[in-house]
């Protein structure tokens, strides 16, 4: 393992001079339950590591006229566990109650968990240059790839692995970003950026930028969302598929949908057209069927992983359904 500083900064503005200053060879930690495996692994070696727990006002969950900020250091527990989060959005405490152990929640942040990277073995593995880590090949694309993209691969064929994200952005969350030149505030769909953009990150963060809070528009009367996640052992385990759905219940149909998987892309990948489908239609596992078709059809398997088709099927329709069960 390198050798790094550490530092405690005791207000963002802290931090973030500490990023400008690393020039690029910094890393944020919140609950380091991921940055410390990649340390261990020699993936990540950075020469500074900026610790944000020392920073008042940043692990809260509020509530104000315009819906729920939930800051970055927030408890991935504290957020399962919040009474107004399992009232009036059922499916991210769901989501949260879904991730790891209750130790690992515990120490896990939300902040932590939407800029995780991401769990391929061949990034994960040192000995490997892939694309990712600045070689010229995705080894997951003839190789081994049971757990890896079957949408939006092409040139990185990793999945974003958090829990979280799918579940917020169903739920139309924003992030607040900081940075020297001020706050910046973007749909969190487009924090996330496909391989091309930029193999080498997951985010659109710039080097001196940190997440400073997510926030969720207040609930629509008549609103609910769950959260499936199908996963390859009983035990704690990362999602092979999941879906985030979130719909204003009318009747036995949906007013509006939102429907977005993990576990299958480079980013929360979000089904636009299995939406439209669903429209003000009366739900049955039939009329989802038909309404993913679009979607699947665009999916793009690899040798190893076409396993994931039925199973999103399966996740949209059990969490699909559930809506309709809870009204």
């Amino acid at each position: 393992m390198k050798n790094f500083q550490w530092t405690e900064p005791q207000t963002v503005e802290q931090a973030l001079a500490w990023l400008v200053k690393a020039n690029g060879k910094a890393v944020l930690m919140a609950g380091g339950t991921d940055l410390f495996t990649e340390i261990k692994e020699g993936v990540a070696e950075p020469d500074l590591i900026i610790d944000l727990k020392s920073i008042p006002g940043l692990a809260s969950i509020q509530r104000d006229e315009s819906g729920v900020r939930i800051g970055a250091l927030t408890s991935v527990a504290g957020l399962a566990a919040d009474a107004m989060i399992k009232r009036d959005y059922p499916g991210l405490s769901e989501a949260a109650g879904s991730l790891a152990t209750p130790q690992l929640r515990n120490v896990g942040t939300v902040g932590g968990n939407l800029c995780q990277r991401p769990r391929c073995w061949y990034y994960r593995d040192v000995q490997m240059v892939c694309r990712k880590k600045g070689g010229s090949q995705c080894f997951a694309a003839k190789g081994r790839n049971k757990y890896h993209a079957i949408f939006g691969g092409r040139i990185c064929h990793i999945v974003y692995p958090s829990d979280l994200a799918p579940m917020l952005i169903a739920l139309d969350a924003r992030v607040t970003i900081g940075s020297p030149r001020g706050d910046r505030n973007l749909p969190l769909a487009e924090f996330y950026s496909l391989p091309e953009k930029n193999v080498r990150r997951e985010n659109v963060l710039a080097p001196d930028e940190l997440v400073r809070e997510v926030k969720i528009p207040q609930a629509k009367k008549g609103t609910r969302s769950a959260y499936v996640k199908l996963k390859e052992r009983e035990t704690w385990d990362f999602a092979l598929v999941s879906a985030a759905v979130r719909g204003t219940v009318s009747g036995g149909g949906l007013g509006d949908a939102a429907v977005v998987l993990g576990g299958v892309a480079p980013i929360p990948w979000r089904l636009g057209k299995t939406e439209a489908a669903i429209k003000g239609k009366n739900l049955s596992a039939g009329v989802i069927k038909e309404a993913l078709r679009a979607d699947l059809e665009e999916a793009r398997p690899l040798e190893e992983n076409g396993y994931k088709l039925p199973l999103i099927e399966a996740a949209v329709t059990r969490a699909l359904l559930s809506l309709i069960g809870s009204a």
